[in-house]
């Protein structure tokens, strides 16, 4: 009995060159996919948002205490809510590093190296809630620090040539002075030494440094405009000082006498520290005022300007006012004045009332020029000797309470009327509208005289027989006149009808 021979996988040459290959075609996938994350590993997806990409690019690392914990899939442009372009990272980290990711976790962009390239730092938080696949850190949780390439834009050309002429301008200043320098750092322990309660003293919140140097600064906002005077000024005072050291006998008389005024002022600055304080509440209640009154400055220049030639001319204006001023003195002292005042003063408010009811008539309504215009109109019928009053006789047809009659016991009604009596004539119905208003209840127009036709009744208290017309309010407004005002000005008091006396149910 013969055995078949026993087959082995190295036996065939070609099934292991195939397997060697295919060996090498997963590693090298493996290989080249690595920066995309292993497969069938646990991750988890989020997406990172930032004010700029930074450099970054896809690939970059994410790293967590220096260690590589995921990587960035993708970058794009993204806009928030409030409008605003944004870069927004779609990272992956490794579902073992990443464990339980705190909602709270920040992130910074910060340089791998001097070249140029980035890694994406992640700093875990420490709430409670956990980010889950697809969550998304907002920019106030992704910082992005100065860069090197940022830092190197300050040194332009000129602030490159400034360094220069610095460390041109210190070598020479250092240069030959060794014996200087040996005797200054010899003397800087005793100088830190006096410092001290010095820099104690400044530190303490009660000095207030940091407002000294603001209001400093605002002090040399303001003095730059007039640069050239100080500079002047500056010359002068060197002038001056050179004048002094002309003398010194004078010069150490004056600081002789010093002393004693310097004792003076200390003796005296504990008795005006209250003043001093007083001074400085006031000091800082003015501040708003001072504030405001900055901007306005020039307007109050202008003013002053104008004002002094004026002031100037007033002194002999105020000689003139005087016997005015003594005339009215001597009526203040008069036991009758304030009588008068109290009695106008219970005359103006008397017709306060009557003023405004009667005040839209002509503030709106333009009643009193009408009045005046027409009027010259009236009388401009020319006479034998002048001018006379236009009038026509205007006769009434025959009826009960008739209004050319005398004793009428009703209202013109237009009862027992005759066509006979008055052929072109109509039956006369009474219209008697008493104050008839100017405005309505809102202060719009509402000009009723002269600018209405005859209703045919208006009566609330008459019984319905009678088509007469008696109440003083027709419905609607009327609104202006040709030449009156849409509504009461701005700023005036107003009634629609008067408020004194009895007063109808409305």
């Amino acid at each position: 009995m013969t055995r078949r021979p026993k087959t082995s996988l190295v036996a065939s040459p070609v099934l292991v060159g195939a397997v060697t290959v295919l060996v090498v075609v997963i590693a090298v996938a493996l290989a080249y996919n690595a920066n995309n994350g292993l497969p069938f590993a646990p991750s988890l997806e989020l997406r990172v948002q930032a004010e700029n990409g930074a450099a970054l690019t896809k690939g970059s690392e994410v790293r967590e205490g220096g260690v590589r914990i995921g990587f960035v899939r993708r970058l794009r442009t993204t806009r928030l809510e409030n409008g605003r372009a944004a870069a927004e990272l779609d990272v992956r980290l490794d579902g073992n590093a990443a464990g339980d990711l705190p909602v709270d976790t920040t992130f910074v962009i910060r340089p791998r190296s001097p070249l140029g390239l980035k890694y994406l730092e992640m700093v875990r938080g420490s709430s409670g809630r956990y980010a889950r696949d697809g969550h998304v850190f907002p920019p106030s949780q992704t910082g992005i620090p100065v860069q090197i390439d940022e830092a190197a834009e300050i040194y332009d050309g000129r602030t490159r040539t400034a360094i220069q002429d610095n460390l041109h301008g210190f070598g020479n200043a250092l240069s030959g002075r060794g014996m200087a320098v040996n005797r200054a750092l010899e003397n800087l322990p005793r100088l830190f030494r006096e410092v001290a309660p010095v820099a104690r003293n400044l530190s303490d919140e009660r000095t207030r440094i940091g407002r000294f140097f603001r209001e400093l600064g605002d002090a040399a906002r303001v003095i730059a405009p007039i640069a050239d005077v100080q500079a002047d000024l500056f010359t002068r005072t060197a002038l001056t000082f050179e004048a002094i050291s002309a003398d010194p006998e004078a010069l150490k008389e004056t600081i002789s006498r010093s002393h004693p005024t310097f004792q003076a002022g200390i003796e005296s600055f504990p008795v005006q520290r209250p003043f001093l304080t007083d001074s400085a509440a006031l000091a800082r209640e003015m501040q708003p005022v001072a504030r405001d009154l900055r901007p306005t400055l020039p307007v109050i220049n202008d003013a002053l300007e104008t004002g002094i030639p004026v002031t100037r001319r007033s002194v002999h204006f105020y000689g003139d006012l005087e016997p005015t001023f003594e005339s009215l003195r001597e009526l203040m002292r008069d036991p009758a004045t304030g009588i008068a005042l109290r009695a106008l003063t219970a005359n103006v408010t008397a017709l306060q009332p009557t003023i405004r009811f009667l005040g839209p008539y002509q503030t709106v309504c333009n009643y009193w020029n009408y009045f005046w215009t027409y009027l010259a109109e009236h009388v401009s019928q020319r006479g034998p000797y002048g001018f006379a009053q236009r009038a026509a006789i205007k006769s009434t047809g025959q009826q009960n309470n008739n209004p050319s009659s005398m004793g009428s016991a009703e209202p013109g009604n237009g009862e027992g009327y005759n066509p006979a009596s008055a052929p072109r004539g109509d039956p006369v119905h009474f219209h008697g509208q008493s104050y008839q208003p100017a405005i309505t209840e809102t202060g719009e127009a509402d000009c009723e005289t002269g600018q209405r036709g005859y209703v045919r009744r208006l009566a609330r208290f008459s019984p319905q027989r009678f088509q007469i017309v008696s109440d003083p309010e027709i419905p609607g407004a009327q609104g202006p006149t040709y030449t009156g005002r849409p509504r009461v000005p701005r700023g005036q008091t107003f009634t629609r009808r008067p408020i004194t006396g009895a007063q109808l149910e409305r």
